[in-house]
């Protein structure tokens, strides 16, 4: 079974906020299905107002050419409104937040 068939994992840095990535879906999608809120404005991979950077994993895109420079590319800048995770990621993404929470535990 493919790694695009399950479920994955995504985790937010520095606020450590994680969520279930499903099958076909953006990561930017799935964090707003878990109440997450990321930067984000055109959802179509143009405006780059989501960009943020790949820690670890691999993402591919809905788009074929989203956005972003080959050198973005390679210094790990993504933009997960078209990125599919292919397995579990960690992205550096400081404006994450919990929607409608104190930020407190």
């Amino acid at each position: 079974m493919s790694s695009e068939s399950l479920p994955c994992m995504a985790q937010l840095q520095p606020s450590g906020l994680s969520f279930t990535v499903q099958p076909g879906q953006s990561v930017l999608e799935a964090a707003l299905a878990a109440g997450i809120h990321m930067a984000r404005s055109c959802r179509n991979g143009t405006c780059r107002a989501c960009l943020c950077q790949l820690a670890s994993g691999q993402v591919r895109y809905r788009v074929e050419w989203p956005g972003l420079s080959p050198d973005e590319k390679d210094e790990g800048w993504i933009l997960p409104c078209v990125a599919l995770p292919q397995g579990d990621v960690v992205l550096v993404a400081p404006s994450a937040r919990r929607l409608g929470g104190d930020g407190g535990a």
